[in-house]
């Protein structure tokens, strides 16, 4: 067997009885997860070299998940994310916003993420682009959701409006929409977000949920006694919640599951 494979099965057996916060909490057990994740790259629909990191399940076809990084760009933490979502079931695929750059700081993350915003219609074409491959990829079973976290949380949303599929998840994202924007929703959608939370306040998510009900569209919220960020034990601004980031970790699995058909 060749050794990279069999260091990736050895990997992936540590990686199924380990609870997802402690490999994102560990960087040597998340890193080494995040490796056997496979590289992927296409062109998009616009004509730009995008790339990604595909976690495969051990069984296919399978439901697709298109996860979207925070920040912080495409890096260990969110593949080992992905790498999770495979352990579920899931053919889980990590996407890059930032053209390959992984933030070092805050202020280059802010930076990267600003960037991204002033030209929105790049994000969306990788979006598109990602999401009608997963649809098409063999290892699929033509069914799509979108997962994002913080920045990734609203890019998830937007995903979800620029091509339909089968469910959003949003951690803590930008969610100011109109109902008539949220019409293009074709799935539900699941919300965690924290309390004290000064980013994504209450105001905001219950303006949203307003706008989805004028819309029609089916929103589930869940909020917790936490800050920005909570699910995320690498993050050095806010503190993370263990308890949770388990919660909303298993609430979202469910809801995949519940939508994957």
């Amino acid at each position: 067997m060749d050794g990279l494979v069999s260091r990736r099965i050895v990997v992936k057996g540590i990686a199924a009885s380990v609870p997802l916060a402690a490999i994102l909490a560990d960087p040597r057990l998340a890193r080494a997860v995040a490796q056997t994740l496979e590289p992927v790259s296409i062109v998009s629909e616009g004509g730009r070299k995008i790339i990604g990191a595909l976690a495969v399940p051990a069984k296919t076809p399978a439901p697709a998940v298109l996860v979207v990084h925070e920040w912080w760009g495409l890096n260990d933490q969110i593949k080992a994310v992905a790498a999770e979502l495979a352990d579920n079931g899931f053919l889980a695929l990590a996407i890059d916003l930032f053209g390959g750059k992984v933030p070092a700081n805050e202020d280059e993350a802010a930076q990267l993420s600003q960037s991204v915003g002033a030209r929105p219609a790049a994000a969306i074409d990788t979006l598109k682009s990602w999401i009608a491959w997963l649809k098409r990829n063999p290892r699929g079973d033509k069914h799509v959701a979108t997962l994002g976290y913080c920045f990734g949380g609203g890019w998830s949303l937007d995903a979800s409006l620029a091509a339909p599929v089968d469910a959003t998840v949003i951690y803590y994202g930008d969610v100011r929409k109109t109902a008539d924007q949220l019409r293009a929703l074709k799935g539900p959608v699941l919300m965690h977000y924290g309390l004290k939370d000064q980013y994504v306040t209450t105001a905001m998510v219950e303006g949203f949920e307003a706008e989805a009900h004028k819309a029609g569209k089916s929103v589930t919220v869940y909020a917790y006694d936490a800050n920005h960020a909570f699910a995320n034990p690498t993050g050095a601004s806010f503190p993370y919640v263990k308890a949770a980031a388990d919660q909303a970790w298993t609430r979202t699995v469910a809801f995949l599951k519940a939508n994957d058909k």
